[in-house]
């Protein structure tokens, strides 16, 4: 094969050359040619890539197809329902809300309502008129320690930094929120001037402490209440893990820091960004204790919460033996399910990983109301929700609040090309190319975000009218069912059966279950 290819690409040279004298034409052969002949001799003799130099020229084209796999899929191959992470048609539905568009469906579902995991609401004949529900129902979040609570809307954006997502996008994401009247998570790359447009702002705080460091990495108490006292952060998120990469910490490759990012999160420029796996400003459960006390006052008493993807349960219940004992409470705790998104993350990380999201908000739940302290702590779910239904079925398990990220990616135009990490995203979310960011129009953008976060709302409430529920809190595990097998149907309320209220604070009492991991648990180590 190669000995062949020597030949033949000598005999078009020679050719070539004598031709090109006659005709000029032969010229245009002249370019076409010699540099395919020259790229085939170069693939004979690397040495990297054993089909390239097996198989000079040709074996390009098996890179080339493999390159554009993904779009070939996507466009051509994939139908409504096969699509990951997201299908077609949940990808449609944001877009057709986020611009206004209809988004009813013809000649009945696609879904194979037989097949194991099919879910559905649990309707009444008691229905109520859409018209006599509240469209945009607020939730309070703060604890009786709590001296500055806040009213979150049902959904809201979830964490995503800037830096992962371009200035445009953020501006965008936060001008949105300020059009609904809903909050806007910054993610654990620190606040930036484009989260202060005015909407309200979820201030998230990681590992890597970025806004509130000093030059070693460590929290910064001074440079802190800076910014927690600021207006427009309504709350503050303490961040343990996050879904798609738990006990990872967070990466952003050093192709996006730029001298802003840098600047805005207190680091130096030159480096991937890693947040280390853990926290350095406390050790202990009781520490964090002393933590949140020390983050409420620093932030004038705005409400403080957690945000982790669920580990090991007994760390978990450490954490509320530590609440019970001493009578300190986190006003909200962020739910990440296992199946969470990130711009860059190992794919074990994102495959293996973390507790999801539906047995993730169950135990939480479960554990707050056994300590007898749900009362105190909203809980926030997050891990693909996008739509309506997904809301009730968080709502039905215990969240009393719904995030989302990818949601409204898609809203801001995202077409799931998955270059999130490449800083080669083709819609200028994921990206700090000027080139790629300057095509999001934030003014146009942040319209479709309000409008994707208002029918998203307003679809919940919609069904849970449907139910003959008023108010989200009506929402209990007996309101979803779901097939669990070719001929048995659950509910929720029988998948995941709650426990007794108070009942995990004696071990007399304690649930077979839970006592195991209950032992196990202690206010003074993780």
């Amino acid at each position: 094969m190669r000995k062949a290819f020597l030949v033949i690409s000598f005999t078009i040279l020679s050719l070539t050359a004598m031709l090109i004298f006659v005709n000029w034409k032969f010229s245009l052969l002249l370019l076409t040619f010699v540099p395919l002949v020259i790229m085939g001799i170069y693939d004979m003799y690397q040495a990297k890539q054993t089909i390239r130099r097996n198989f000079p020229l040709l074996g390009r084209m098996r890179y080339l197809l493999e390159s554009i796999g993904p779009e070939m899929r996507q466009y051509f191959i994939e139908t409504d329902t096969d699509g990951k992470p997201f299908n077609r048609l949940q990808r449609s539905i944001v877009y057709q809300r986020s611009k206004k568009e209809i988004d009813t469906m013809p000649f009945g579902t696609q879904l194979n309502l037989y097949e194991t995991g099919y879910k559905w609401i649990n309707h009444s004949i008691k229905a109520i008129p859409f018209a006599e529900i509240d469209a945009n129902p607020k939730v309070k979040i703060g604890s009786s320690q709590c001296e500055k609570p806040y009213m979150a809307s049902l959904f809201n954006i979830s964490a995503m930094s800037y830096g992962s997502l371009s200035k445009n996008a953020i501006i965008a994401l936060n001008n949105g929120a300020k059009e609904g009247g809903f909050y806007h998570n910054t993610g654990e790359g620190g606040l930036s001037p484009y989260h202060l447009q005015g909407g309200d702002v979820v201030w998230n705080i990681g590992t890597g402490y970025f806004s509130c460091r000093d030059k070693e990495g460590k929290f910064s108490y001074d440079e802190y209440t800076k910014r927690a006292t600021l207006d427009n952060v309504k709350m503050i998120e303490l961040k343990f893990s996050q879904g798609a990469k738990p006990g990872h910490g967070g990466i952003l490759p050093k192709e996006k820091v730029t001298d802003e990012i840098a600047t805005i999160r207190l680091v130096n420029k030159g480096n991937d960004i890693i947040s280390p796996p853990r926290h350095s400003a406390f050790s202990t459960p009781l520490e964090l204790m002393e933590f949140i006390k020390l983050l409420r006052q620093g932030s004038g008493g705005k409400p403080i919460g957690m945000k982790l993807c669920i580990g090991n349960k007994s760390e978990f219940i450490s954490i509320c033996k530590a609440m019970v004992e001493t009578k300190t409470y986190f006003d909200f705790i962020t739910v990440d399910g296992g199946e969470g998104g990130t711009g860059a993350a190992p794919q074990e990380y994102s495959d293996h990983v973390g507790m999801p999201l539906r047995e993730a908000l169950a135990f939480v739940y479960d554990c707050l109301n056994g300590f007898g302290i749900k009362d105190e702590i909203k809980i926030i779910a997050s891990g693909k929700v996008i739509t309506g239904f997904d809301i009730i079925k968080c709502l039905s398990i215990g969240a009393d609040v719904c995030n989302s990220a990818r949601g409204m990616m898609f809203a801001l135009g995202c077409i799931q090309a998955l270059e999130c990490h490449k800083n080669t995203c083709p819609t200028g979310i994921a990206t700090q190319d000027p080139s790629l960011t300057k095509g999001l129009v934030p003014e146009e953008k942040s319209i479709r975000v309000a409008r994707f976060q208002h029918e998203t709302v307003k679809s919940a409430m919609e069904l849970m009218a449907s139910a003959g529920l008023r108010h989200p809190d009506e929402v209990d595990r007996t309101v979803i069912s779901a097939r669990t097998g070719s001929t048995k149907i659950e509910t929720y309320y029988e998948m995941y059966p709650e426990i007794v209220t108070g009942c995990l604070l004696n071990e007399s009492t304690v649930p077979k279950e839970y006592l195991y991991f209950w032992k196990k648990a202690s206010a003074n180590q993780f």
